[in-house]
């Protein structure tokens, strides 16, 4: 079966996200409601403008519900601004989601006119060629926490890092032809959250019925 990955479509270039994923075989669909997250097995952050997409997330109601969605076992990919809001902390501060155990600093790249193409260096598990990604107004992860596994470097920077079940470039994969960082989320991070969802949805079904009572491991000590 097909993965069914969600792209949130409030701000950004989710479009590009959605032709990446259907290109590495999952099913992709739009999403703007709490509701639409129902069914997804991950979820992809685009870039856009970092405080406007906190605002929509708040005004929506996705805010709780990418929480929840994440506690629940579902995975999570956050590009530019993406990860800006998935980190544990943002330079200089701003409300985050608090996810991920980085912090981030917006804009380090520069303005946009400062923006390039760059070559990353992969590290295992990616592996192969050098990565090319787009740096817009990019952040850059600052600190890593212990359990953050760098995947690609560039000029000494970590521009791509994976936490259990949320993975995070600071860059865009997407607007290149490598699928590479896709694939990896496919196939190494949205499977990763198949046991604990399963696990998840029959706590929550036992609790329900007063049977059990359901103990849910934070995101980041749940990481795989």
């Amino acid at each position: 079966m097909k993965p069914r990955v969600g792209v949130l479509a409030l701000q950004g270039d989710f479009s590009a996200h959605a032709g990446a994923l259907q290109r590495c075989g999952a099913l992709s669909v739009e999403v703007r409601t709490p509701e639409e997250l129902h069914g997804c097995d991950g979820l992809v952050i685009p870039g856009g403008e970092s405080t406007t997409l906190l605002h929509l997330l708040r005004s929506s109601g996705l805010d709780e519900a990418i929480g929840e969605f994440h506690r629940g076992g579902g995975a999570l990919f956050g590009t530019c601004a993406g990860a800006i809001l998935l980190a544990r902390k943002v330079l200089p501060a701003q409300h985050s989601l608090r996810l991920m155990d980085v912090v981030v600093e917006r804009n380090s790249y520069g303005r946009q006119r400062e923006s390039f193409e760059g070559s990353a260096s992969p590290l295992p598990p990616l592996g192969g060629p050098p990565l090319s990604m787009l740096f817009i107004r990019a952040p850059r992860l600052r600190e890593l926490g212990a359990q953050v596994l760098p995947l690609a470097v560039l000029d000494g920077d970590v521009v791509l890092a994976r936490q259990g079940r949320i993975l995070v470039a600071t860059g865009h994969p997407e607007l290149t032809g490598d699928l590479r960082v896709h694939e990896l989320f496919l196939h190494g991070v949205v499977e990763a959250g198949d046991a604990l969802r399963n696990r998840y949805n029959r706590l929550k079904t036992n609790d329900i019925f007063g049977s059990t009572e359901a103990h849910v491991v934070s995101p980041n000590r749940a990481a795989p």
